[in-house]
């Protein structure tokens, strides 16, 4: 593969700034140049975001579509169409968060030199809520009352009611002046051609085989000059993750996305080529069932009246014992190769990150706990029986069915380690693992976490750059999936707790993030003091990429190309 290339002939643009002296080089100038090849297992259907949920549309439309902010690699806000992030401190948004102000950069253009302004925001709002637009949610968007322009560089968004996580809309803007119809989205060409206000422009897609992007010649215009430093950028669809591996062995790719923990030891040992995993905001946890799994799915008022506790996972003590009995830095370290952060809440990283200090392992505690509890051993045979146990009947075995997916080699690994660290203390989880399709069932269609028949499975699970959809859907006692909510909510253990809940409230109505990443911290102690669910390691976001290509920075919080203006080839 050619390390450079000729420039692209859009660098003959009459927008292109003079030329600098001769002795004065450009900036970046020894950065310039190059094709990139990237290798993807999937290949998107469309790249307008709002039109379809397949992460690869994010990914690839970064090198084109810009937002009103971006998130940076440790989930913190930052200006990116605007001049400031909007905060109660700087007076951009109202005490009661209902009223919105951004100031928009002047001078920035879409690839075709028409200026971008506040009637881009307004219109990308108005063809979301287009009743015909075909867009996948409107969440968020809905709560606007409404979207105005002052001048053409301050936008002011007024909403009916609060929206906790409002930083995170107007991620995409669309370009108005093309006159696009908004009843006529799912038709545009706008969803296969992005229109670019970004670091690259399309030049074309052959579908079931790649798709080249080349520099915007504009870009520099507004932003750095001298960037981005490639010439152009192939996306290659491969079909698998296999391919790839051989492809970036051989140099026909220099990138290959979306790897799993399991394939990181042998790509340490490729010549040349570099292993990007980095902690994402997903974690792998138990989720315990505190109810009784042969009552069908109670909601929270029957619960209040009648708690119809699980035999065993009903008991704190019981909880804590399970945790106490798993060594989580021996999996993270001996079967995770020393490569997993060990999770301790159920936000281990971002700007709502908690403070949480790791578990203990101690088996002692765990068999000290157990005897309290009523659990002991008293026939010999190893696994405790209820002997005065607080909701079991005396003599029922503490076996405890423990289910992960099917076929899922790392999860199903773990799992053998738990169930041999639970004999140690005298408890005994049997494996019945299934396919992911039916874990996650719906609960029109019976799935057993909805309706609560089951005692623990183990699954990974991960919030977004705002956490409160998250762990409000997970936690909460009003998102307890039943038939009065017609099976919405994700708090499958069935968890009440009147202090998460006042905190998670608060989490959810203040626009303050200080105020907010508090509650936060509460809701997160809360938690880990309740043990709901049992946190076991981060998940990593793992890549392969040639040591050649430099400034690559993984952003689990924002799309793959967030920063694709600063990657360069090492010549």
């Amino acid at each position: 593969m050619e390390a450079t290339k000729a420039p692209t002939k859009a660098a003959e643009s009459t927008n292109t700034p003079e030329p600098k002296p001769t002795d004065t080089p450009e900036p970046g100038v020894d950065k310039q140049g190059g094709t990139l090849v990237m290798g993807f297992a999937d290949e998107p259907e469309m790249l307008n975001p709002y039109l379809v949920t397949h992460a690869m549309a994010k990914n690839i439309g970064g090198f084109f579509q810009r937002g009103l902010l971006k998130v940076l690699a440790d989930g913190s806000f930052a200006p990116d169409l605007t001049t400031q992030v909007p905060s109660v401190k700087n007076g951009s948004v109202s005490e009661d968060g209902l009223s919105v102000t951004y100031s928009l950069k002047e001078g920035i253009v879409w690839e075709d030199g028409d200026l971008f302004d506040c009637d881009d925001v307004q219109f990308t709002w108005e063809a979301i809520m287009h009743p015909e637009s075909g867009v996948v949610s409107t969440g968020g968007y809905a709560d606007i009352e409404s979207v105005t322009c002052p001048d053409p560089y301050t936008v002011v968004v007024n909403y009916q009611k609060f929206y906790a996580p409002y930083l995170t809309l107007f991620d995409v803007i669309l370009p108005d002046h093309l006159d696009l119809d908004p009843a006529k989205m799912t038709e545009w060409e706008y969803n296969r051609h992005p229109f670019s206000m970004g670091p690259y422009v399309m030049e074309e897609w052959v579908s079931g085989d790649h798709i080249t992007v080349v520099r915007n010649e504009k870009y520099e215009l507004w932003e750095t000059e001298g960037k981005p430093y490639l010439d152009d950028i192939i996306l290659r669809f491969l079909g698998n993750s296999e391919v790839g591996r051989q492809l970036i062995q051989t140099g026909e790719i220099d990138f290959l996305y979306g790897l799993t923990e399991t394939d990181i030891p042998e790509a340490q040992g490729l010549e040349g080529i570099l292993v990007s995993a980095v902690p994402s905001r997903s974690s792998t946890r138990l989720v315990l069932n505190l109810r009784d799994p042969e009552v069908d799915a109670p909601c929270k008022e029957e619960l209040l009246e009648n708690p119809h506790w699980h035999w065993a996972l009903g008991d704190l003590r019981v909880r804590q014992a399970i945790q106490y009995g798993i060594d989580k830095n021996f999996i993270a370290d001996t079967l995770m190769h020393g490569l997993l952060p060990v999770a301790v809440a159920n936000m281990n990283i971002g700007w709502a990150k908690a403070d949480i200090p790791e578990s203990e392992y101690n088996p002692e505690k765990a068999k000290a706990l157990l005897e309290e509890a009523g659990w002991t051993d008293t026939d010999g045979d190893g696994i405790r029986e209820c002997h005065g146990c607080s909701y079991a009947e005396d003599g029922k075995v503490l076996k405890l069915r423990y289910t992960t997916t099917a076929g899922n080699k790392m999860r199903e690994d773990v799992q053998q380690l738990i169930i041999e660290m639970m004999k140690e203390i005298g408890v005994e989880f049997y494996a019945e693992n299934m396919p992911q399709a039916e874990i996650g069932k719906s609960y029109a269609k019976g799935g057993l976490r909805r309706h609560g028949h089951y005692d623990i499975m183990m699954y990974s699970s991960g919030h977004a750059v705002d956490p409160q959809n998250h762990i409000e859907g997970y936690f909460a006692s009003w998102n307890i999936p039943c038939d009065a909510t017609s099976g919405k909510g994700a708090n499958y253990s069935r968890w009440i707790d009147e202090d998460f809940d006042k905190w998670i409230e608060v989490a959810g109505t203040s626009p303050d993030l200080d105020v907010r990443t508090e509650a936060y911290q509460k809701a997160n102690e809360r938690i880990v003091e309740g043990l709901p669910h049992i946190f076991l390691y981060q998940r990593l976001t793992v890549d392969l990429l040639i040591e050649e290509l430099q400034n690559f920075v993984r952003n689990d919080w924002s799309h793959l190309s967030w920063n694709a203006e600063e990657w360069w080839l090492k010549k």
